[in-house]
């Protein structure tokens, strides 16, 4: 398991020209398309397991935002990065998901606690996992999708800021103050 979260954390991490090479070769090769599928789907799964909060739900999502990228594809401008443009698919299969089902979804899932095998450890553990919950659920939407898009889909500054039209500094700027503010609303 380790070993392929840590590949899969490399497979993220590749340049914007390879990326813009990968493109272009599903572009000529429809198969090739399943590369890029391969590279971002478990990013895309987690996003939406976050904003979900149930593994089959986020499975369908995850599936309609791949099959609405592949058929969109042969109209897909590469400009700045190709995973912004798939998350920008998945945030509206989300809602458009939500649109259909009126359920308010959870950020964290109590499955999601560790689980230590000292009891003593695994209460303040499921303490302070809550105590975190609900801070995250107090902040505005905005910010809760910060943290899901740079912690949850692991998405780089760059990325997200290219998804949400902004500054990758002024993305890194707010992520960082929203991380102090939580950390010290925590240890009050």
């Amino acid at each position: 398991m380790q070993q392929t979260m840590t590949q899969e954390k490399i497979d993220l991490c590749i340049s914007q020209d390879e990326e813009a090479q990968q493109v272009r070769a599903a572009r000529t090769d429809p198969q090739a398309f399943g590369q890029l599928y391969n590279r971002y789907a478990p990013s895309i799964y987690r996003y939406l397991l976050s904003r979900l909060g149930n593994v089959e739900e986020a499975k369908d999502v995850t599936s309609q935002t791949f099959l609405t990228a592949f058929e969109a594809f042969p109209r897909y401008q590469h400009h700045g990065y190709f995973s912004a443009w798939l998350f920008s698919i998945a945030r509206s299969k989300y809602v458009d998901y939500l649109r259909k089902a009126r359920n308010r979804p959870e950020l964290l899932d109590e499955g999601d606690q560790v689980n230590r095998e000292d009891p003593l450890q695994r209460v303040v553990e499921t303490e302070r996992v809550g105590e975190l919950k609900k801070c995250i659920q107090a902040l505005p939407d905005e910010e809760q999708e910060l943290l899901r898009l740079r912690y949850v889909a692991g998405l780089s500054f760059a990325e997200v800021a290219s998804l949400l039209k902004k500054k990758e500094d002024a993305v890194k700027k707010s992520v960082y103050r929203l991380l102090a503010r939580l950390q010290s609303q925590l240890e009050v």
